[in-house]
């Protein structure tokens, strides 16, 4: 059996991606348990945390479908040694996983995913903040840890806010990686933004399919990072 550890966050964001989110079967009642047995399998193997939104949280489907729970399942099939900890929430802002991120720290990271902005492109954020407080979490991250290796997920919204921000906003994930040296997943959602088969009602988060299109993207620029 393949599992994935799940933080859980007693706060809800009722915004864009993360609207109206109750992750199906989940409740918070059972969070200390989780938190316990997480610590437990973290402590034996190396450990690749998912930080993002409800695109990490696999919004509308069993947290099974995400595609950090398919990471998992490759990870385990080529017998690598890794445990990967979701720690999606749905209408996550860069502000608001700035403010959490101390707390997802407590624990050894080997590999940080950092997967927000999303939510910030969509609500018309300024760019600038957005920048910021993405650069505040890479070197966050980095101070808690020097040795962890991150990995940035790149985005791109929809061009309601204006193709001038839509631009701006595209960039902000490639300029960033290349200031900070780290790699790049130069779309997450490559291949299923846009295809209506591959997306929920809401037409933003993936199906179960389209999860797994999103997985692959992650593992050609993960794949290098684990081997």
């Amino acid at each position: 059996m393949y599992k994935v550890l799940k933080f859980r966050y007693f706060l809800i964001v009722l915004l864009f991606l993360g609207c109206s989110d109750t992750p199906k079967k989940k409740t918070l009642e059972n969070a200390s348990s989780n938190d316990v047995s997480a610590k437990k399998t973290v402590s034996n193997k190396k450990t690749i945390l998912f930080f993002g939104n409800s695109l990490t949280a696999a919004y509308g489907l069993e947290i099974e479908e995400g595609f950090p729970n398919l990471i998992q399942r490759r990870l385990d099939s080529l017998e690598l040694d890794y445990t990967v900890i979701n720690s999606g929430l749905s209408g996550e802002t860069t502000s608001g996983g700035l403010n959490r991120l101390d707390w997802v720290l407590k624990q050894e990271v080997d590999i940080f995913v950092l997967e927000l902005g999303g939510n910030d492109g969509l609500r018309g954020i300024p760019l600038s903040r957005t920048q910021n407080n993405l650069q505040a979490i890479i070197d966050l991250v980095r101070k808690k840890n020097p040795k962890t290796k991150i990995l940035l997920a790149g985005m791109q919204i929809p061009p309601n806010m204006g193709p001038e921000y839509t631009i701006e906003f595209r960039n902000i994930f490639p300029t960033l990686a290349k200031k900070n040296d780290i790699p790049l997943i130069p779309f997450l959602l490559e291949g299923v933004a846009g295809i209506p088969e591959l997306n929920l009602e809401d037409g933003i988060h993936p199906t179960a399919e389209g999860q797994k299109i999103v997985a692959k993207n992650v593992w050609e620029v993960l794949e290098t990072m684990v081997n």
